[in-house]
């Protein structure tokens, strides 16, 4: 099938430096290389659980100044944190 698409500048330079590290002058080859395995990519995550984290309370130590991080983290690791 023949189409026209307008690229993004930064997508032709990734499709150049893709074929350049392939060492081929066939844009279409790699255009149609590159979509295939965007494509399949795709699906392949679709089925995938999203990944969710739980927040949970920490609960807050007494004699902890939690406005200053520096202090805070000399504090509760020691001098040598940094």
């Amino acid at each position: 099938m023949r189409t026209t698409i307008t690229l993004d500048p930064d997508v032709m330079e990734k499709l150049q430096a893709e074929m350049r590290r392939r060492r081929t002058n066939n844009f279409k080859k790699t255009v149609n290389d590159v979509l295939r395995r965007g494509l399949h990519v795709r699906r392949e995550f679709s089925g995938v659980k999203s990944f969710k984290v739980k927040a949970r309370g920490m609960g807050i130590r007494s004699g902890l100044n939690y406005d200053n991080t520096g202090e805070l983290l000399e504090q509760l690791e020691g001098p040598s944190h940094k």
